[in-house]
């Protein structure tokens, strides 16, 4: 009852939003900067503000056309190398003979597209063959297609990474930390000749008993069968996932805003502020980030409860007690593959020792084989993204890469 009562009011309110965005970029030719248009400026910003406070759920662009590398621009292809109705494995082909370090990009399936690390890959696009897991929005997947849970989004992760084939490395960034360890150590056993060179976690849930920070305490505030009755919703049937039950994204970005209420606030107050007084520059960064933050993807209920379940309440992985349709993930099997984890020393979601609990997980490991940072002055999103990731983080993937392919 509560998507369809929300479905009901994005298809109000829809029409509206775009008749603001519209006159105001109508509006906007008429500004020649005199004191007598001043008024007009106003109520423009204002409409603009209006316009792009919606939430949606489509995709972004990744808008990668080019990349320089060395001396020259080098066009890139988005590529689908293969795709279930869950996901599609996205290849940033580019167009030259040269041969660079495979990675596959494990993105979160948390609420956002996969275009939240477009930060990250595109740091990673110089220097790396970069593919990544472009995940569906869950509203848009039939109900024919099946269940979708924990165990398939191992499956996934496995299936990408042979597609790849040999010799790759991977990289999950937050959420996804649990299944890809777990999907590295079942290779690992299983001697799969496209078990990864190298894993890197950023800022991943390993083990929420370490430094546990407000998003875990709110995961243990309520048994799984309250958030089994009160956030997962079934899909409004003349959707193409009518009938899916989902955990809205819809209702995680309305969470995760409220617990920083007051940051957005004045981030719309000052882009008010930014449009009015002209400064095109930090107001196209503002619409960037929101363009971004806003567009939200449902959760399939399966991963969401069994993510809260597993990893949030009961540390099945830390506990050594995560299974895979049946089998126990035993990540001391992991031998070959050098492991990175990364985390930030302001990250307000995973906090301090949650990623890096990884490291004693892979006893199976030589001590030179595994590593870690902690950054300073990052928070969550710090990590992954923006000029301490480029500077600091980055460096050190890529000498992970480079030790690990030697």
């Amino acid at each position: 009852m509560m998507y369809q009562l929300y479905q009901a009011q994005q298809d109000l309110l829809t029409p509206f939003r775009a008749f603001a965005k519209g006159t105001g970029a109508v509006l906007r030719q008429f500004d020649n900067g005199r004191p007598e248009t001043f008024p007009l400026r106003h109520f423009t910003a204002a409409l603009e503000l209006l316009g792009s406070s919606g939430i949606t759920h489509i995709r972004p662009s990744f808008g990668f056309t080019t990349v320089e590398i060395g001396n020259r621009d080098v066009t890139i292809t988005e590529e689908p190398v293969f795709s279930t109705p869950f996901g599609t494995l996205l290849h940033f082909r580019k167009d030259m003979e040269v041969e660079q370090p495979k990675v596959l990009v494990v993105a979160p399936m948390s609420g956002h597209f996969a275009t939240l690390l477009r930060g990250t890959v595109q740091e990673l696009l110089p220097e790396n063959d970069v593919y990544i897991t472009d995940w569906t929005n869950a509203r848009d997947v039939p109900v024919s297609a099946g269940r979708f849970g924990m165990d398939e989004f191992v499956d996934h992760v496995i299936r990408f990474q042979e597609e790849i084939g040999p010799g790759a490395h991977i990289l999950a960034v937050c959420q996804p930390a649990v299944p890809v360890l777990a999907a590295v150590a079942l290779m690992s056993e299983d001697r799969n000749p496209a078990t990864p060179r190298s894993m890197v976690l950023m800022a991943g849930p390993i083990d929420t008993r370490q430094s546990p920070t407000k998003v875990n305490e709110l995961a243990n505030e309520h048994t799984i069968a309250w958030f089994r009755d009160n956030l997962v919703d079934t899909v409004p049937w003349r959707l193409k996932g009518g009938g899916r039950r989902v955990y809205p994204g819809a209702l995680q970005i309305t969470a995760f805003m409220s617990m920083n209420m007051n940051r957005h606030m004045n981030a719309h107050v000052e882009q008010f502020r930014n449009l009015v007084g002209g400064d095109s520059e930090l107001a196209d960064a503002h619409r960037r980030f929101y363009d971004e933050y806003l567009a939200v993807m449902d959760l399939p209920a399966e991963f969401y409860l069994e993510t809260v379940e597993s990893v949030f309440q009961k540390h099945d992985l830390a506990l050594g007690r995560m299974t895979h349709r049946g089998r126990p993930v035993r990540p001391e099997a992991i031998e070959r593959t050098f492991v990175l984890t990364v985390e930030g020393e302001r990250d307000d979601i995973c906090g301090i020792g949650q990623t890096s609990a990884a490291l004693d997980l892979c006893s199976g490991l030589s001590t030179r084989m595994k590593r870690h940072h902690l950054q300073t002055g990052a928070g969550h999103y710090g990590v992954f993204s923006g000029r301490r990731w480029a500077r600091e983080v980055y460096p050190r993937v890529r000498g992970l890469f480079e030790e690990a392919s030697a």
